[in-house]
């Protein structure tokens, strides 16, 4: 009970973090680019684990939706991307795998996902790779940024103990 109490509360900050800081974004072509997304994506992935950082990446695109700073296509870029990275660091324990997890599912699978999502409900015309360029850099500037303060945290024992819920 504990420990799920502590997951869910750092979700949350992580979701309001991620709605807060929705506002940032680099226009790339017809797509913006949120890199925080998907720092929190990597963060969420690597501490909480899929289920979480799936549930948080979700309720996220919901409230960017709902106040107008985000698109429909935050739930595929976001969700595949959160679930590859958690599945990933689950069952390897590297950063380096849940950094893939993130770039192959946003970049990739979020990508092509979006493409019938945007032809459904945006009238969106073109190839079905249109989206992978912009949502593969959003995705790796994300995973960088998060690259950079999980290595800061491991190198100084901060993360395992997180991970491990023990006491700082």
């Amino acid at each position: 009970m504990k420990m799920s109490v502590k997951k869910l509360s750092l979700a949350g900050v992580l979701t309001a973090l991620g709605v807060v800081c929705s506002t940032f974004y680099i226009p790339v072509g017809a797509s913006k680019v949120f890199p925080v997304q998907h720092f929190l994506n990597v963060i969420a992935g690597v501490m909480l684990g899929p289920v979480y950082a799936v549930s948080m990446a979700f309720v996220t695109s919901v409230v960017r939706n709902i106040m107008g700073t985000g698109s429909i296509l935050a739930f595929p870029g976001s969700m595949c991307g959160a679930f590859l990275c958690g599945i990933l660091y689950k069952y390897t324990k590297k950063l380096g795998a849940a950094l893939l997890g993130e770039v192959a599912g946003t970049g990739i699978f979020g990508a092509l996902l979006a493409y019938p999502v945007a032809a459904m409900f945006l009238s969106g015309k073109g190839a079905f790779y249109v989206f992978v360029i912009p949502f593969g850099i959003s995705s790796f500037a994300g995973a960088i940024i998060s690259a950079v303060l999980l290595l800061s945290l491991s190198r100084s024992g901060i993360l395992q103990k997180l991970i491990h819920n023990e006491q700082l």
